[in-house]
């Protein structure tokens, strides 16, 4: 009788129970501390505002700080249209120009409603104490329909949270090289920032300039990139990483639902980094202030491009470098480790390869083996089944004339290779598969007609 081997004990309750609680748990903490801390009580901080008269500037910025300490940082331009411009430049939130008769406030709606709101309340106070009637003059109104100046964000969180999504299937592409994948993120980004520029225009949400598409186009390369490209290196934690990235920081820091000066300071630091933020900051400046400070945000969401692409460049050249060190030192000693289930939300699909010379970018093999009868001649048409430890296939292939096999895609953890070729004995064997591991396993089958030699008694 067939020695049986004995399994490894499983993971204790207490590690089952952590591995299935510790994403909604950060999930959980992360909202409460970002989305609370940022949006609960929106109040300005260091508001960049311009007065057009240094002696009116020095009264303006005394009533300011007593008001508002910190709210607001205030300097001199030289006359009512220098100040009208720094406005229209984005330099400044708003400009006061205290006028022979009424004083004036020049603000922007497309910064957004509350900041316009909170400028207003507090100028006419400094209007009110000389007796004087403030005159509010909007110099970037948002379209009729977006009346809080807020609709960017709800676009901009549907060009960005798909983009994370596109990253965690294209896990499962695992036939897909490194070009490949790049091109299908170019490619989706294309098609869902001229669909959804489309229909804002068709619903009058936002303004008609085109240029819009290619802010929308970077945002979601942006973030398919990079999350694709740090999956990888984070792992199981991929999901806590891209939906700690990609929702919990970047909607309250994006300046849509709360304009960026109204943000606490470390919120401000995040909002100047983040792919959602800026990607709103470029679509104001594009679709109300004629471009300006659009450049910022731009290079801010090439940076993060950037940076996948070479992170997916730095995970295919350790790949190969650790394939090709396994193929030099032959077979790897197995080391015996309980098995782990994955707790990534997207598993990859197991798939057959093609058994030839791999190249650089292609998809790796997890799994390779050769099959060869008694005489050691390669077995042709073999079939070769992959199943887990609880009995499911896996993915199923054939041997190659050279009775060679391959697959990728698989679940880290033990798992059970079946060989069967018609007329002879079906052999199985059980494989560790570790983190980055290329396993081999080989077969030799032998003929149901051969004699298997007895052992002495």
């Amino acid at each position: 009788m067939a020695e049986q081997t004995e399994r490894p004990p499983g993971p204790s309750a207490a590690r089952t129970l952590a591995e299935a609680a510790w994403f909604p748990l950060a999930l959980f903490l992360g909202f409460l501390f970002c989305f609370a801390p940022a949006l609960h009580a929106p109040h300005p901080h260091h508001v960049k505002v311009v007065v057009a008269d240094p002696a009116v500037e020095r009264k303006v910025d005394s009533a300011l700080h007593r008001q508002y300490p910190g709210g607001f940082d205030v300097r001199p331009v030289a006359d009512d249209q220098a100040a009208r411009q720094e406005v229209l430049d984005r330099d400044a939130a708003a400009a006061f120009v205290d006028g022979s008769r009424n004083p004036v406030l020049y603000v922007a709606k497309a910064n957004g409603m509350s900041l316009e709101q909170t400028l207003r309340d507090a100028f006419t106070d400094i209007a009110a104490r000389s007796h004087q009637q403030l005159t509010v003059k909007d110099v970037a109104p948002t379209v009729s329909k977006d009346l809080l100046g807020s609709t960017l964000l709800y676009f901009g969180i549907a060009w960005s949270v798909p983009g994370y999504i596109l990253a965690t299937t294209l896990l499962r592409a695992v036939t897909f090289n490194r070009r490949r994948k790049l091109l299908t993120i170019a490619g989706v980004a294309a098609l869902f920032s001229v669909v959804g520029y489309l229909i804002g225009r068709g619903l009058g949400y936002i303004p008609a300039d085109p240029s819009a598409m290619a802010i929308a186009f970077l945002l979601t390369a942006a973030v398919a990139t990079f999350a694709s490209g740090v999956a990888p290196f984070t792992r199981q934690f991929f999901p806590a990483v891209g939906m700690g990235l990609f929702i919990v920081l970047s909607i309250p820091t994006s300046g849509g639902a709360v304009p960026a000066p109204m943000l606490p300071t470390f919120f401000q630091y995040v909002h100047a980094v983040m792919p959602l933020a800026n990607a709103v900051d470029a679509l104001r400046g594009v679709l109300y202030f004629d471009g300006a400070g659009v450049l910022k945000p731009v290079l801010v969401l090439c940076a993060w491009i950037a940076a996948g692409a070479a992170l997916l460049g730095l995970d295919a050249w350790l790949r190969n470098r650790r394939a090709a060190g396994q193929n030099a030192d032959g077979d790897e000693e197995e080391v015996e480790e309980p098995p782990v289930d994955d707790p990534a939300l997207e598993m990859p699909t197991p798939t057959a390869l093609p058994v030839h010379p791999h190249h650089f970018g292609e998809p790796i093999p997890m799994l390779v083996g050769t099959v060869h009868d008694s005489e050691q001649q390669p077995v042709r048409g073999a079939s070769v089944t992959v199943m887990d430890t609880k009995g499911r296939q896996l993915v199923r292939t054939t041997t190659n004339e050279h009775g060679e096999y391959a697959a990728t895609g698989l679940p880290e953890g033990y798992l059970n290779i079946v060989v069967a070729s018609v007329g002879r004995n079906p052999l199985v064997h059980q494989k560790l598969l570790r983190p980055g591991a290329v396993v081999r396993a080989d077969f030799a089958l032998r003929s149901r007609h051969d004699r298997v030699p007895q052992q002495a008694h």
